[in-house]
């Protein structure tokens, strides 16, 4: 079972895969935006001036929240759908280049391989970015997400019409990869965010899809009781075992590793293929763009910064770095999940 690689460029929510507009939609989802968005809380934006909080969630007022009221309300969801879960820069970009190759392994050869020309958020269409789109793609579905699972459509957890894949990682690196990701999209005529100020919004939850840990225990707990629908994943077991991970990750979407490949390398070669070192030094990811929408613009070079594990440290003060394990312990007391490999 194959799975198609959609348009690397995924527009906006106003058209749909045959470029016909379903007016009748769009307007409900737009009256329904402008009814709601004066009245909800306010809170300083990393990559815009503000982020709003809906259901819980701080979102960036346009993009994202209308994004997500457009899924609750007319996303259709299928039985083959896959979908990878994420809170920003947590493994995004390298959990959907594996996945991407795990699953499409019989139809492209590694010395042409997609992933070679395009970024893998091309490969991986956002759910919110282009939900009407995706009504012309043709089953099964690759999908990705930064929503909490707490506000997917019960047609998509309930009901348990999706399998999730989702991948957590140290608050630490995530608040810091975070900061300096946010600052180089951030608008010239915004001042850049200090890292103190940054520190601060991420321990009060205050940013894009946040509270981290309420989005990190949402699908935690969903894994627990559906493991069979939700296959959660640590980004530091992944940097310290990726081919392991990659095992658990074939047999998880249904594509399990024969031996003969085991005993060919094909595991390694996908490895190999989606690695930091290999993936940030292709030209398509150094010189190309991804677009989002028309004001969301993304240099592919942005997703490529380090990937290290405990590079947070480097940058947080002994306080910081106090006052964030403290959150961490609370948040997740007897939830049984504690971060790190």
């Amino acid at each position: 079972m194959d799975y198609f690689l959609p348009s690397p460029d995924c527009d906006t929510i106003s058209k749909t895969y045959n470029g016909q507009i379903d007016s009748h939609l769009i307007q409900k989802t737009n009256d329904g935006y402008r009814e709601i968005l004066p009245n909800l809380p306010r809170g300083k934006g990393w990559m815009t001036e503000h982020l709003v909080q809906y259901q819980g969630v701080w979102l960036t007022p346009n993009f994202a929240l209308k994004g997500l009221m457009w899924v609750q309300d007319h996303f259709k969801p299928r039985s083959t759908d896959i979908c990878l879960a994420t809170f920003p820069k947590t493994g995004t970009t390298w959990l959907k280049a594996l996945t991407f190759a795990t699953v499409n392994r019989t139809r492209y050869g590694f010395a042409d391989h997609p992933l070679l020309t395009t970024v893998p958020h091309g490969c991986l269409p956002f759910l919110e970015a282009c939900p009407n789109d995706l009504d012309g793609f043709p089953s099964p579905r690759l999908l990705s997400t930064h929503i909490p699972y707490t506000l997917l459509p019960n047609s998509m957890t309930v009901n348990q019409s999706c399998r999730f894949v989702y991948i957590c990682r140290d608050p630490k690196d995530v608040l810091v990869s975070k900061w300096l990701f946010m600052n180089k999209l951030r608008p010239k005529e915004l001042a850049p965010i200090s890292l103190e100020e940054a520190f601060e919004l991420f321990c009060q939850g205050i940013s894009h899809y946040g509270p981290y840990w309420d989005h990190v225990l949402g699908y935690w707990k969903a894994s627990l009781e559906t493991p069979e629908k939700v296959l959660f994943l640590k980004y530091e077991e992944l940097k310290e075992e990726p081919s392991v991970v990659v095992k658990r990750l074939g047999e998880f979407l249904g594509h399990p590793f024969s031996l003969e490949e085991v005993s060919k390398g094909v595991v390694e070669e996908i490895v190999k293929l989606c690695s930091f070192e290999n993936l940030s030094n292709l030209e398509v990811n150094k010189s190309s763009v991804l677009k989002l929408s028309t004001q969301i613009i993304i240099d592919n070079r942005h997703f490529f910064r380090k990937g290290k594990v405990g590079d947070g440290k480097s940058y947080l003060t002994d306080e910081m770095i106090k006052r964030i394990n403290e959150i961490t312990s609370e948040k997740l007391l007897g939830s049984g999940l504690v971060f790190g490999s």
